[in-house]
């Protein structure tokens, strides 16, 4: 990745395939993406419980769990971290190896029949093992069931690494999928600038984040920093959500629900306002509601977005000569440098 420290580590991954571009014929295609995240507590298996009943009733149990979000016909879902782990409470670290070994790809096998089925794209997150070497992975799968992208968490809680032995991963890297570029990052990554710096420079317009543990305003200031949408799938009692490139929360789950599905738009542009005033009103005075333009206040910065499928929102950025957020920036640092 340009720019970045990171090097290419290990693939969590077993299996690739080339992700599939969205075909266009005549009209632009719409960029609207409806991204679910489906989350649950871990089972609460005893340690002593048979190894094949865990593998059996953790399917049968998220096969359940998917009937709340199959019906919205979504393009993504999204799953909570080690998303097959038995409790911790009632697991020990020696059992939960065991497990994790005599399960191997099964789980995910399971997902993989899903989103086949359903024409969906899967995040499935869990600890997999390639050739002894055990990771914290998020593993994608496309619409055909293959695995067409896998993020290995960067920065493990120290325990996954002294306890269960799991192994860093050293790469952040983004996945061009059909409906639009995405990354991930897990847990405990949210802490370090390391991933988000490696992010802001890959620019994707998703961030898939599976969580143990909710990450509170560094949900929002990564969904800013990056300037992407960012699905937050965390487990119970925390909040899973959706959260759009100004940092704003636009679905969450509740108390009621542990799923939570959105529409997003991912044909945007991020741009201040300084500048743009006389040109935000004259864009919607032609086009309408073939644009939106959204303020979320006190920050100064709006999300431009093209709602029609006769022009893409860079078609409106280079009509009326807008200048993106980032350049915007990049502009005034370099007239402080000059005038300094």
């Amino acid at each position: 990745m340009a720019g970045s420290s990171w090097t290419v580590g290990r693939s969590c991954s077993t299996t690739s395939a080339s992700p599939q571009a969205p075909e266009k014929e005549g009209d632009l295609v719409s960029r609207n993406t409806t991204v679910s995240c489906l989350t649950a507590a871990p089972l609460p298996f005893d340690a002593a419980t048979d190894l094949e009943e865990i593998v059996e009733r953790t399917v049968d149990f998220w096969g359940r769990r998917l009937e709340d979000v199959l019906p919205d016909q979504p393009d993504i879902i999204v799953l909570p971290e080690t998303v097959d782990r038995p409790s911790a409470s009632t697991f020990g670290p020696e059992r939960l190896l065991e497990y994790y070994h005599h399960r191997g790809t099964r789980v995910r096998d399971y997902f993989a029949e899903v989103a086949r089925q359903n024409g969906c794209h899967i995040a499935y997150s869990a600890v997999m093992f390639v050739d002894g070497i055990g990771q914290n992975c998020t593993q994608i799968l496309d619409r055909s069931g293959a695995v067409v992208g896998d993020y290995a968490k960067n920065f493990l809680v120290i325990d996954e690494n002294e306890t269960l032995g799991l192994s860093y991963g050293q790469r952040a890297q983004c996945f061009d999928l059909d409906f639009g570029r995405v990354g991930s990052a897990i847990c405990f990554d949210l802490n370090f600038d390391e991933v988000r710096t490696a992010y802001v420079q890959a620019k994707p317009e998703l961030l898939l984040f599976s969580s143990e543990y909710h990450g509170g305003l560094m949900q929002n200031y990564w969904a800013y920093s990056l300037r992407a949408y960012l699905a937050a799938c965390v487990r119970p009692p925390a909040p899973s959500a959706i959260l759009s490139p100004l940092g704003e929360v636009v679905a969450t789950s509740t108390n009621y629900f542990e799923h939570v599905t959105q529409t997003v738009n991912l044909d945007y542009a991020i741009l201040h306002l300084d500048g743009h005033w006389t040109k935000l009103a004259d864009i919607k005075r032609k086009y309408g509601p073939g644009v939106g333009i959204h303020d979320p206040g006190r920050l100064g910065p709006v999300l431009l977005t093209s709602e029609s499928n006769d022009f893409s929102v860079t078609d409106i950025v280079a009509e009326f000569d807008l200048e993106l957020l980032d350049d915007y920036l990049a502009r005034a640092r370099r007239h402080r440098a000059e005038h300094l």
